[in-house]
Formats: C-alpha cells, structure tokens, sequence
C-alpha cells in the first residue's frame, strides 16, 4: 500500500519551534502525507510552506484534554479556519462522556460540525478511545454517527493507551460506512501501521511518518507486504 497517503504528519508538542515545523512540512512535500497536524500557533506558516501542494493543514481543537466549553471550542475553531486549517481535530468533553451526559456530547459535536462543515472544512472527533470501555465507544458511534462527522479519531497520543486495531474494529463495525476512522496514538512502525490500515483506518496521525514510509519500502524489499 501506499502508506504515505494516509499519514497525517503530526508534530504537536508545547515547545514546537519554527524549524521542526518548516522540516515537518519539507517532508511532508517530499513524501506526499495526507496532511501535516501542527499547534493553532503554526496554522498561517504551516500553509504558507505546504503552498502549491497536496497536503493538507490539520491542527487540534480542544487539545489534549477536551474539556474547555463548546463556546471555546467554538472559538478556536473560527481561528483556525481564519488562519487557512483544512482539517480540525476536535476533542471531545471526556468528562461528560464520562458522566454519562450523551446530550452534552451530541450537541457539542452536532454545533462544531455545522459550523466547520459550513466553512467547508473537514471535521476529525477525538474521543479518547484508550481511556473508554468498549460501551462508551459503541456510545460514542451511536449518537456521533448521525451527526456526519468526518473522522471519528482514537486518541490524542496523551492518554496512556493510544492507536489499537481493536478500537479501530469497533469503530468501522459502529460508524456508518461514510464516516472514516483516524487512528492515532502510538503508531511508529510500518506493520502496526498497516494493521491500523487493514483493521479500518483510513489516516494515521504520526510523529514517524517518514520511518513508517521506509519501514514500507524495505518490507516491500523483502516481500513482508
């Protein structure tokens, strides 16, 4: 396959400088990624380098904890389409979810998604899928399904369990067909990349995005794939 494709370049750690992001995107070029996912900071410069091209400018919203209010939210989100971002990776309010408070979800994602999509932009939903049971999650593919989000997306890469192919399965056996999965969180490999792949997932969020395209092209050296 051709694993490049799929990758969401990502860099999103508090002390991002400039040169990790202009590097980011030079190999975002040079390897043809889906995407590059960088902080609400670097949105103008990330788009400014990636000019002409395919890739696309992703950042986070609500990141990493989910919790700040859908008014915030809401907030971010115009700032980041006005900065130029193509793809918004939104965190859910964990807590509610947690709390059992399905309206607050359903009505939180239900008024980012029309916004964003009005501002025809894509929407990824984070849910944490590491930190919920497997009912939460089937939960979470109930009520977000009809809301025709993007993306649902496993992880932040901040919780102690991140990508799995399991939650990928549930995932792709929950969401309707139209609605593709971002798994992300922990994928710095060629072979779990491709099983994320085969498991469902039609992006990966990856800091290794150029050691999994060379881990492809040696395993396709050697026949693995």
């Amino acid at each position: 396959m051709n694993i490049a494709a799929y990758i969401d370049h990502t860099i999103l750690k508090a002390n991002t400088s400039v040169a990790e992001i202009e590097k980011l995107c030079a190999e975002a070029r040079e390897f043809q990624f889906a995407a590059v996912c960088v902080p609400p900071p670097y949105i103008k410069l990330a788009t400014e380098l990636l000019a002409g091209t395919n890739v696309k400018t992703a950042t986070v919203i609500g990141f990493p904890f989910g919790y700040a209010n859908t008014a915030a939210k809401m907030a971010e989100s115009q700032a980041a389409i006005k900065d130029g971002a193509d793809e918004l990776d939104v965190v859910v309010n964990l807590i509610e979810i947690k709390r059992g408070n399905w309206d607050y979800l359903k009505h939180e994602i239900s008024d980012l998604t029309q916004y964003i999509h009005q501002e025809g932009k894509i929407i990824k939903v984070i849910v944490e899928s590491g930190i919920l049971s497997e009912e939460e999650l089937i939960k979470c593919c109930e009520i977000l399904g009809p809301v025709n989000i993007d993306f649902m997306k496993t992880s932040t890469g901040y919780a102690e369990k991140g990508a799995s192919t399991q939650a990928v399965e549930i995932m792709r056996a929950h969401l309707p067909q139209h609605i593709q999965i971002k798994a992300s969180g922990g994928i710095r490999d060629y072979t779990f990349a491709a099983q994320l792949v085969n498991a469902g997932a039609t992006r990966l969020g990856c800091s290794a995005g150029v050691a999994i395209v060379k881990g492809e092209n040696n395993s396709a050296n050697i026949g693995d794939y």
